[in-house]
C-alpha cells in the first residue's frame, strides 16, 4: 500500500515516496537495515553510512532485463539510466562522496565478491564504531 497508482507507459507501479519513508522511519533509526532499491535520491542522507551502486554492462543487462520481461520504454529507460550513469549520479549528488561505491554487477561471481566486499565493509565498520 505504498502506492500512489499504475505507469502503464512503464507497466509498473507508481511508488509513493513520502508514505514509504514514513513507513522505514522508525526502522531506520535503530541502524542496521539494508535498504535495495533502484533510485536513491528520496531517501534521506542521514539512513545511511555506504550506499553501493551496482552497475552491469550494457550487454548483460539487456538480456537480464528482456528474460524479466521487460519490453520497449521500459526496457529502453533501464538501459539508458545505465549507459548515462544515472543512478550512480543519483546517489553521487545525494549523499557524501566518499561514502558511494560502485561494484560490478555483471555475473553470480561478480554478486560473490560483492558480498566479499561488502561484508568486510561491515565488519571494518563494526570495529570502528564499537
Amino acid at each position: 500500500q505504498l502506492y500512489e497508482g499504475y505507469d502503464e507507459e512503464y507497466e509498473c507501479p507508481v511508488l509513493d515516496e513520502d508514505r514509504v519513508i514514513d513507513e522505514l522511519e522508525d526502522k531506520m533509526t535503530d541502524g542496521g537495515i539494508i535498504v535495495d532499491y533502484h533510485s536513491c535520491d528520496f531517501f534521506p542522507e542521514r539512513w545511511f553510512n555506504i550506499v553501493f551502486v551496482l552497475r552491469t554492462e550494457n550487454s548483460f543487462l539487456y538480456d537480464r532485463l528482456e528474460s524479466r520481461g521487460y519490453r520497449g520504454k521500459k526496457l529502453q529507460g533501464n538501459l539508458q539510466c545505465e549507459i548515462f550513469q544515472t543512478i550512480y549520479e543519483e546517489a553521487m549528488s545525494s549523499y557524501k562522496e566518499d561514502i558511494v561505491h560502485q561494484l560490478p554487477s555483471n555475473s553470480p561471481e561478480d554478486m560473490e565478491q560483492n558480498l566479499d566486499q561488502i561484508m568486510q565493509w561491515i565488519e571494518q565498520w563494526i570495529k570502528d564504531n564499537n
